[in-house]
This record gives structure tokens, sequence and C-alpha cells, in this order.
């Protein structure tokens, strides 16, 4: 299996630092090949501007466009094309990061900016009136499987259907269905650690073992079963779930579920 690590914490000495280092390790040692994208080690350029598509770009600018035809040309930046590189050599790609303020942190929204470019990760396929383009499920990125690894410095009560927070599944859901499904992306279950800013020296072993199980337990797991746009759930063009498709019921993000009686081995309720 061929792993990237995309890895976006500032401080190399942190509790994400040492997971990514934990699972670099882990998965070199049960014979895979990992690569690993460190952010802020690479001082990533978190912006999108005219610069990230050559002396052609558009005035004035327009991203979908000119990130497509920087693409379609070869001529989006080498720190883009390496990561775009990566992705598609990848068989699966495991996202570390805290959670800030109730998402990523920005510099890896900006690498998601700037990496999923028009005609990489959205804007394939076909569009006609029974298809509408490869997306949710297919596209560029299809084959491969993606997995958060989040730490979340609030308690886990609080990241439930009563906590105050919301339930994790909900926060995560634009991530996971939206920039990851998307392309075409089968996403695992979340490994996703609370209350880190109470943990001590002491806690790491527990947490460590958790996720090497969890690292070990790749190939086996099952991803979210996240509807396919183009599986018959939905009608097309208008993209509406298909009335009597869903569990008895279920609301809100979880409609673009479906039902499943499986569960991630090794999932841990401790962030």
């Amino acid at each position: 299996m061929k792993t990237l690590i995309v890895h976006a914490h500032p401080e190399p000495k942190s509790l994400n630092g040492s997971l990514k280092d934990l699972a670099v390790s882990t998965l070199e040692e049960a014979g895979h090949e990992v690569r690993v994208s460190d952010l802020y080690a690479m001082n990533w350029k978190a912006v999108v501007d005219a610069t990230d598509y050559g002396p052609d770009a558009s005035d004035p600018l327009r991203v979908a466009r000119d990130s497509g035809r920087a693409f379609d040309a070869g001529t989006l930046t080498a720190d883009v094309r390496d990561e775009q590189e990566k992705l598609l050599w990848a068989d699966t790609v495991i996202f570390q990061f805290p959670l800030w303020w109730y998402t990523m942190p920005a510099i890896l929204k900006g690498w998601v900016d700037r990496v999923f470019t028009y005609h990489f990760a959205y804007g394939v396929g076909e569009h006609s009136d029974t298809k509408y383009g490869e997306r949710y499920g297919e596209g560029t990125l299809a084959g491969r499987r993606a997995l958060l690894s989040v730490t979340i410095g609030g308690l886990e009560p609080h990241y439930c259907a009563r906590g105050i927070n919301g339930p994790i599944e909900d926060l995560l859901f634009p991530i996971q269905h939206g920039i990851l499904h998307y392309p075409g992306l089968d996403v695992l279950p979340p490994f996703v650690l609370y209350g880190t800013d109470r943990m001590t020296a002491d806690d790491y072993p527990e947490a460590a073992e958790a996720w090497e199980r969890r690292l070990l337990a790749l190939e086996a797991t099952e991803p979210i079963p996240f509807r396919r746009q183009n599986s018959g759930d939905y009608e097309i063009p208008s993209l509406h779930l298909k009335e009597g498709v869903e569990p008895a019921g279920r609301t809100g993000f979880g409609l673009h579920v479906r039902a499943s009686t499986t569960t991630a081995p090794g999932t841990p309720g401790a962030r």
C-alpha cells in the first residue's frame, strides 16, 4: 500500500507531530510506502492567487477557469503539481490535523484550495441530462481511500448529538463528503482523539496504541457508505435524493449516507 500523509500542525513536538511520526513508522514497518507533505515544514503557500496559474492568468482572475487551463497546459506551479502527483501515486491519503474553530487549519484548507484544481478534482466527466459529471464517488481520485486523524481539545460529550458543539459526524461532513468524497475518494471513519488539551505524557501510550490499531487495519476498514451521485439515488439534474431511499427518521447530512451495519475496527472513543 502507498500512503500519503498530509500533516498540518506548526509544532513538530506536538501530539499531531507524534501521531504523524507514528503513522510513518507503523506503516513502513508493515511494508508500506509512505510519503509525507508536512505543510508547515514546507512553508506551504496557503492562498490562491494569479501566480498559481502562470503568465496567462486572466484579468480579472477566474479561479476555476484559470486553474483548469493551467492544469490542462501543465503550467500550474511546481508545488501544486507535486502534490497532485502524490495524490495520484497514493492508495490511501491520511490527513493529520487539529480541529481549530470547527474545521481544519487554514494552511490545510489552502492546500485543498490550490491542489484540488478544476479538471483535476472537479469539473471532470460527462455533463448531460442523465449524468451530472463524475463526482461524489467518481472522478480523478476514485479507487483511493482517505482517513482523517483529528485531535480535539474539547471533551467527547461536547461532540455528540445533544452536545453543545454538535455531532462530530456533522462537523466533519463538509471535509469528508464535500472535499474528499467529491473527487472520488472513499472515506474511512475518522480517528478522533478528544480532550487533548488535558492529555499528559502518561495518556499518550493508550492513544498511540489505538492509532496503531487503526493504521494496521486500514485495508480491512469499510469506508463510510456515502451515496454515490450517479448510483441512482438522486434525481438528475436536480440532484435531490429520491423519496423513500433513506432510512426512516433520518434527516440532515445523514440522508446522504446509506444504511450500514459495519463499524471501523479499532475506532476509538477518545481524541
